[in-house]
């Protein structure tokens, strides 16, 4: 696992979709500055000097229990055991299933 692609909100950016068609370097390098805007869950953990949102001991906060339920963007849980895996120094993690809602 790079280290350089964990991604702050618990997402491993080494798998994402996105990353080699917008040639994101992943979460760490961008430091809050993602090819579609400013992360406000990256800019919280890098002000409060953490590589991630695991080693926050309000985990999971409001902001990212928002990213988790978000209905186009969120996952089913694999983000927090993400996160809990990486700050007990687990070099592992889940690749996200996002949600699938049907829109009728």
């Amino acid at each position: 696992m790079d280290k350089q692609m964990i991604g702050m909100c618990g997402a491993y950016c080494g798998v994402c979709e996105w990353k080699d068609k917008t040639n994101c370097p992943g979460c760490q390098t961008c430091q809050s500055k993602l090819f579609w805007g400013e992360c406000s869950i990256a800019k919280c953990s890098i002000g409060k000097g953490y590589n991630h949102c695991g080693y926050c001991s309000n985990l999971p906060c409001d902001k990212l229990q928002d990213a988790f339920n978000n209905e186009e963007h969120g996952d089913n849980g694999e983000r927090l055991i993400n996160l809990k895996n990486w700050a007990s120094a687990k070099e592992n993690y889940l690749k996200l299933r996002t949600l699938k809602l049907n829109k009728e």
